[in-house]
């Protein structure tokens, strides 16, 4: 049976699995690696390490009988540059994009570039430092000329893991179009600095997310994908109908596909980006940290009600106990000012619930208070018919209700499937190793009706 292996890789877990022709997980290795650190002792992915694990895994998926080993592709974190010689190997540790980005360094550039509100809108990327990752590229040219010059590639992460099995260089452009400072979303080019500042030799040819690299064996390889975007294209594959996907864990990034609409300052201001998907198109998005915030929230409620730190997940949605809240608290809109800047549920006296069960209802109330104006800056006058969610809250029946109910003109759909940014990266090389057709069926659904 022909088999695709994928590689996915966080920042915490790094995960492998052989998926069969119908998207079943056949083989599956995990591992969580320690972190080491840079030339300044901040923390930072060990790029060895990362390497010895993928090899070993490799030589364990080739080495399953059972299996015609067709294809291999790659979903991993962004923001992240490896910058190899003329020899392949990389000149400088894989720099985290937490780390702190040199204030003077950052004013310099954005002065050059008339500022950063405009070239903060062409280009789509908040201002965030080294999660700008062309910003990275640019304090290597100025902090550290000597090594930039030996630069032959700048590859984000999913493409140095494909690097490392083809020996070519490319670009992919869901990595480029996702916050890096590098593309200019009005020309749907790179921005002009690359050029000005002689980078643009370093940044290999883009290559097409959809078509792959042949190896020994017949192997087709792909050049790999920016997580976020892969996690989506399971659902552009099987929905026609405009829709937006909540994709919920420590974040809630709202991803709206069918909204084309040019994003402006005020949107950058409220965490709203663009990025680019597998087919090159933008994709607008918005981001809470709602998944943060219920995590802080929910083990301050345990410790005031003396229950176990996990209680909510036994909690389930109660009409009754939302209609007395509602009746007996202040509720916050879009109208309060900064709703999105800060939780209500940090303003409320745990001691004014009854029980743990009503201060949940509760929690969840202000979360999706918060949420309603997240994603509608996203869903803002495009056709969007249907609301997808996957990940934590999609298991959250309070969450789920009072969200259907805050979009009643749409079809609110909790969803699931294993595994999302390892499938996307597989079903975006389909056609290079797979003979069957791709199923409608890849997503489990539950609909949620207000």
């Amino acid at each position: 049976m022909n088999a695709v292996a994928i590689f996915d890789i966080g920042k915490t877990n790094k995960k492998a699995f052989l998926f069969n022709e119908s998207y079943q997980i056949v083989w599956e290795n995990s591992v969580n690696l320690p972190e080491t650190v840079d030339e300044n002792g901040f923390p930072c992915e060990d790029i060895v390490a990362l390497k010895d694990w993928f090899l070993g895994c490799w030589e364990q998926m080739k080495s399953q009988t059972q299996y015609n080993l067709k294809a291999v592709n790659f979903s991993t974190y962004g923001a992240s540059f490896v910058y190899v010689d003329e020899k392949g190997n990389p000149l400088t540790p894989l720099y985290n994009y937490l780390r702190p980005y040199p204030e003077n360094l950052k004013n310099e550039f954005y002065s050059k570039y008339k500022g950063e509100e405009v070239f903060a809108v062409k280009t789509a990327s908040p201002v965030l430092g080294s999660l700008n990752s062309g910003m990275q590229i640019y304090r290597l040219k100025e902090e550290n000329p000597e090594v930039f010059n030996k630069v032959k590639h700048c590859l984000h992460l999913p493409q140095y893991m494909s690097f490392l099995l083809t020996k070519e260089g490319f670009t992919d452009i869901t990595s480029i179009g996702c916050h890096t400072n590098l593309w200019n979303f009005n020309r749907m080019k790179y921005h002009k600095w690359i050029k000005k500042e002689g980078i643009t030799e370093k940044l290999p040819p883009i290559h097409d997310s959809e078509d792959a690299i042949t190896i020994e064996n017949d192997i087709a390889v792909g050049i790999g994908l920016h997580d976020s975007s892969s996690a989506l294209i399971p659902y552009i594959i099987n929905f026609e109908d405009p829709f937006v996907l909540l994709s919920t864990g420590t974040w809630v990034i709202t991803m709206n596909p069918f909204n084309s609409k040019k994003l402006t300052f005020d949107e950058l201001q409220n965490d709203c980006l663009c990025f680019l998907h597998y087919k090159g198109k933008p994709v607008k998005a918005s981001r809470l940290f709602a998944g943060n915030e219920h995590e802080i929230q929910s083990v301050k409620l345990a410790k005031h009600f003396d229950v176990a730190l996990d209680s909510y997940k036994h909690v389930l949605y109660d009409k009754d106990i939302i209609t007395k809240l509602r009746a007996k608290f202040k509720q916050y809109t879009k109208e309060d000012s900064d709703i999105l800047k800060d939780c209500p549920f940090n303003e409320r006296e745990l001691s004014d619930f009854e029980n743990y069960d009503e201060g949940y209802h509760q929690l969840m109330l202000d979360l999706i208070a918060q949420q309603i104006v997240s994603t509608q800056l996203v869903i803002h006058n495009s056709p969007v018919k249907k609301v997808f969610v996957d990940g934590g809250f999609s298991k959250n029946s309070i969450y789920m209700n009072l969200l259907a109910e805050a979009f009643p003109e749409m079809e609110v759909y909790a969803a699931s499937m294993a595994q999302a940014s390892s499938l996307g990266a597989a079903l975006a090389i389909h056609k290079n190793w797979n003979t069957k057709p791709i199923q409608n069926d890849l997503i489990d659904l539950k609909f949620y009706k207000h």
